[in-house]
């Protein structure tokens, strides 16, 4: 049996991650490399805390579906990846920060 059979490929952000079948999408996203994958309302960077879905650092939104546990997600083929929202979130409380300033 070919080793690629045991691996599920998605994508995160529009770039293809895998990890292999049964692997969570913590997991996938730590393997290609991504220690963190979404930043809070004040800027700080999270990814992978806990492990065991208590912390919720790292939630995704998992095909349309925001506040997923990444941790406790198995990374499924096809599966469509985002960060749950939060960059443009953030990108918007930016420009509203600077506009009210100026």
């Amino acid at each position: 049996m070919s080793a690629n059979l045991n691996r599920v490929h998605a994508t995160f952000e529009g770039e293809a991650i895998e990890a292999e079948a049964g692997a969570s999408v913590a997991a996938a996203l730590i393997a290609s490399d991504r220690v963190a994958w979404r930043t809070t309302r004040d800027g700080a960077q999270r990814g992978l805390f806990c492990g065991i879905g208590v912390c919720f650092d790292c939630l995704v939104e998992i095909d349309g579906e925001s506040g997923q546990r990444a941790c406790m997600i198995p990374l499924q083929e096809g599966m469509r990846v985002c960060d749950n929202g939060t960059r443009a979130t953030r990108t918007a409380v930016d420009a509203d920060t600077e506009e009210a300033a100026q």
